[in-house]
């Protein structure tokens, strides 16, 4: 069985990116590992020479700076990485995400079960997204995705985020998809106040968006916080050191919005049935 990893990054250092951490926390899954590397104004490139692994293979891209619907550059970036992708499996990460070391064996272990297994299509992770501090999770948004997909199938990514299977020229459909066995460490929302910012004045023109000033992690619903009480994958301790920010205080200003009224709701109605109703790009073969 071979395993390929891939990403696609631009300007990592200057957004507050954890990403060398992110590629070396998946290097021991993976047989190669692929990066689409856009333009960079930072010292990105020189920080990923300096893992210095003979897995690593850098194709250097240009982004379309004139593609401002919804973040579509990502999905064009995402493919680019993947289709030079030549494992049976082509796990996804991004530059924000970790693994953890103690989950390896088991996410390896799955795909080698069902690598002969036609119908399982991808592996879905659990996710823990660490907001305002990296010692509490947020849980308003997605909690499950798939992050590793057959590399032998027609599909490809409308967003930068998830998969699409082609089982016709024109229709296209979520995975099916089993659970990987791990978690996937996501800590964009716990980076340097002024790397957020920094990251919304670069990220906002593919949005179609002009730049709106950080207020910083405050302005949020606490009902949708958690704390987290496990480990992190040790990758990652020394930048949660020197670059997460730490400094967390809601906003007694803040006020809730339509939306966030929506999400209490939904956490009542889960907790009241013990169900799990968040949204879900896959079709979940372990049910």
């Amino acid at each position: 069985m071979k395993v390929s990893g891939f990403t696609f990054l631009k300007n990592g250092s200057t957004l507050g990116y954890p990403f060398v951490e992110s590629i070396r926390s998946a290097l021991p899954l993976c047989d190669e590992f692929i990066i689409a590397l856009g333009d960079c104004d930072d010292d990105t490139e020189a920080l990923l020479q300096q893992i210095n692994d003979p897995k690593i293979r850098i194709i250097h891209t240009t982004w379309n700076d004139k593609m401002q619907d919804r973040g579509y550059v990502y999905g064009q970036q995402k493919m680019i990485a993947h289709f030079n992708c030549t494992g049976d499996w082509a796990l996804y990460i991004e530059g924000d995400e970790v693994l953890h070391e103690e989950e390896i064996p088991q996410i390896r272990a799955n795909m080698e079960k069902y690598l002969d297994d036609p119908e399982t299509e991808a592996f879905y992770f659990d996710f823990y997204h660490f907001y305002g501090r990296p010692d509490q999770v947020g849980i308003s948004g997605y909690r499950r995705a798939p992050r590793i997909i057959r590399n032998s199938i027609r599909s490809y990514a409308p967003d930068g985020l998830f998969f699409v299977v082609l089982e016709k020229n024109k229709q296209g459909r979520y995975p099916k998809a089993r659970h990987a066995g791990g978690n996937i460490y996501h800590y964009g929302h716990v980076r340097n106040i002024a790397k957020m910012q920094e990251k919304i004045n670069q990220v906002s023109q593919y949005w179609n968006e002009k730049p709106a000033p950080f207020p910083g992690y405050g302005d949020i619903d606490p009902a949708v916080l958690r704390p987290f009480t496990h480990s992190h994958p040790k990758v990652v301790s020394q930048w949660l050191k020197t670059d997460a920010e730490w400094d967390f205080t809601p906003s007694p200003d803040y006020k809730l919005t339509k939306r966030d009224k929506k999400v209490r709701l939904k956490l009542k109605i889960e907790d009241l049935f013990g169900i799990e109703i968040s949204k879900k790009h896959y079709i979940d073969l372990d049910k």
